[in-house]
């Protein structure tokens, strides 16, 4: 028998059974391997199956790299350099494996999965690139995109957390809905949503590994942003596990709820709290490196200083310039 492996090929796809939601397998249209061809470039070479039926449906086609652009709903931001250089070099000695999916826009195309390969591909100035384009709505790449993510661990936290709340916002759906596309739980989905409530800078730390998802879930139970903050700066001076976290949290939730009002000048009276005061406020609690409470009413309130170890009371009175006798 012929094969004939003139480019565009019919491609062929097993009938396989989905691990994650619809699965890569149904998403990418099964498996192809393109080897290197005799000037540097990627020739496809289909392998078929064993005793599953040809998808004539779909072909794969050959565009050049700088036809395709990157999509505004990939919810993956982060790449790796080190990682593209890796997969470069696999690319340049074993070829591209998987054809890249696009969907036509305007001049070009719209990548909807396999964007590592793609900025691999720029990044060997390969003149070609194997594609499968497709038809589909803005709702459907973004599920293919998450799925293909999320199969292949590539998201970090916050991506996760954000491709979901896209799904929700943007689609209308609701949170059962999401966890159906993706093939997870309700539960995974409104624990990983929880983590947009952190701040900013904390979101930061779950981007770049710094702070665990195990971190965060703790911080979360502070509800005062410039809480959640100090308890994060506290976790990754100090080194704390995720035990020693929740102790703080207990720790500064605890001191939150104490009253904010004092004795003066024989009567009780609640500070004032205005701007000047919380700035103040915050500058001391950069220059500690601690919980700092700062209360003023008329000339006069109390500065209050966390510290939660003996080691901790030495630093601060160091900083204070106290020396221990």
């Amino acid at each position: 028998m012929r094969l004939d492996i003139s480019p565009p090929f019919r491609h062929s796809r097993a009938m396989t059974k989905p691990v994650l939601g619809r699965g890569l397998s149904a998403l990418l249209g099964g498996a192809a391997t393109f080897k290197p061809g005799p000037a540097g470039g990627t020739a496809p070479v289909p392998l078929p199956p064993q005793d599953a039926p040809t998808d004539r449906r779909e072909r794969v086609e050959r565009i050049r790299p700088s036809a395709i652009h990157s999509s505004s709903l990939q919810p993956r931001k982060d790449f790796s350099i080190d990682s593209l250089r890796e997969l470069a070099d696999s690319i340049k000695t074993q070829g591209i494996l998987q054809p890249l999916i696009v969907r036509p826009r305007g001049d070009g195309y719209e990548l909807i999965a396999g964007e590592r390969r793609w900025r691999a591909s720029q990044m060997l100035g390969l003149s070609e690139v194997p594609v499968i384009v497709r038809e589909a709505d803005d709702r459907t790449v973004l599920e293919m995109m998450l799925i293909e993510n999320l199969q292949r661990e590539n998201l970090n936290p916050v991506e996760e957390a954000q491709g979901y709340q896209q799904l929700l916002t943007q689609f209308q759906l609701t949170q059962e809905q999401a966890a159906e596309k993706v093939g997870k739980s309700r539960a995974v989905v409104a624990n990983s949503l929880r983590l947009l409530k952190l701040s900013p800078e904390i979101q930061l730390h779950l981007r770049e590994a710094r702070l665990s998802v195990g971190h965060a879930k703790v911080i979360l139970g502070l509800d005062r942003e410039e809480e959640q903050n100090l308890a994060a700066e506290r976790v990754l001076r100090d080194g704390l596990n995720v035990r020693q976290t929740e102790d703080l949290v207990a720790q500064l939730k605890d001191h939150a709820a104490a009253p904010l009002e004092t004795k003066t000048a024989g009567h009780r009276g609640r500070f004032v709290r205005d701007a000047h005061i919380l700035e103040l406020e915050s500058r001391l609690q950069q220059r500690f490196g601690t919980k700092v409470l700062l209360r003023y009413r008329r000339g006069r309130g109390l500065v209050e200083i966390r510290f939660f170890s003996d080691d901790d009371l030495e630093r601060i009175l160091q900083i204070a310039g106290v020396k221990l006798d």
